[in-house]
């Protein structure tokens, strides 16, 4: 009851990047497109994975699992941003808003888990490849896979739980583009010390844990490639190791840089640039830094559309 008589916030205004009339047009196009193509891209993942005998391994179990995380985390963030640039609507209601925080924090910390395990799953099979079979059997990766879910779960339910008990009683204007924290946080009346303690304590730790435990694990492979005799066998295997690496700095590279926020005095924060970037960026790239360049998920791609079009 005493929460009810305080909070008089029931909507947010999301205020965005400030662009001119054709600019938002132009973002609008670019970022429909984008979407659509990640959409197609990481279904198609999905789909092949599933489907084809030849890719049921440990990588495409956790490359479909990727492609899955990477469809709930841009769908988080990117329809409604589209939907507020071609409507002119800036507003989210208060539980919408709380909604869209949770949903992008939970599958965006579950991929920072997942990368990780993908980093693992190359280190066994490039540093230890006669006991890869052995080690990533489907009961272990059934595991990892529950880990990375359980994990992103658990490091978003309490700050988003206290986040929710919070008054709004004051201004409902999010300098962002999306329900992000910090910008949240700014505008309850209550004491928020706790809430931006526990994030910054957990987002540190697995964010800098996870980034350590993938730096390890690549490090390990690149002096395992250093001793391969053949000089064809050390560049297929590290151009296959450079994608994967690829991933992993965009994916931490913009974390850093957002939680480093060196511009929140400019016209336009870099930091919303940013976040923009790697929820649409990241889900696009990977799509085809891993399968889609991938001679084995070629040819299954090319076996499934034989099948559906015999079928038709």
């Amino acid at each position: 009851m005493e929460r009810k008589n305080v909070t008089t916030v029931t909507e947010f205004i999301l205020l965005g990047l400030p662009l001119s009339y054709k600019l938002q047009i132009l973002l609008f196009v670019v970022l429909s497109v984008c979407y659509v193509i990640t959409i197609v891209g990481n279904t198609t993942i999905l789909v092949v994975s599933l489907t084809d005998a030849q890719l049921h391994t440990p990588m495409y179990f956790f490359l479909s699992n990727l492609a899955l995380l990477d469809i709930c985390f841009t769908s988080a963030i990117v329809p409604k941003v589209i939907c507020n640039l071609i409507s002119g609507s800036k507003t989210i209601t208060f539980h919408g808003c709380l909604a869209q925080s949770y949903i992008y924090f939970l599958f965006g910390t579950t991929e920072f888990l997942l990368l990780a395990i993908m980093s693992f799953d190359r280190y066994v099979a490039i540093c230890h490849p006669l006991r890869y079979g052995t080690i990533m059997k489907p009961k272990l990766c059934l595991k990892l896979i529950l880990c990375s879910w359980i994990g992103g779960f658990l490091d978003t339910i309490a700050q988003t739980i206290l986040t929710f008990r919070l008054p709004f009683c004051g201004s409902n204007i999010i300098d962002h583009y999306f329900c992000d924290v910090a910008p949240l946080l700014k505008l309850a009346c209550g004491d928020t010390y706790l809430i931006g303690m526990l994030d910054l304590i957990l987002a540190s730790s697995l964010v800098l844990g996870s980034l350590l435990f993938s730096m390890v694990s690549y490090s390990c492979i690149i002096f395992a490639i250093t001793k391969i005799s053949s000089v064809a066998g050390q560049k297929k295997t590290f151009s296959t190791c450079a994608s994967h690496l690829t991933v992993v700095f965009i994916v931490y590279g913009s974390c850093i840089f957002m939680c480093i926020n060196p511009s929140k005095n400019s016209k336009i924060d870099s930091t919303k640039i940013v976040a923009l970037l790697n929820s649409i960026l990241t889900p696009l790239l990977n799509p085809f830094i891993y399968s889609f360049r991938n001679k084995n998920f070629k040819d299954a791609l090319k076996r499934t559309i034989k099948k559906k079009t015999f079928i038709q």
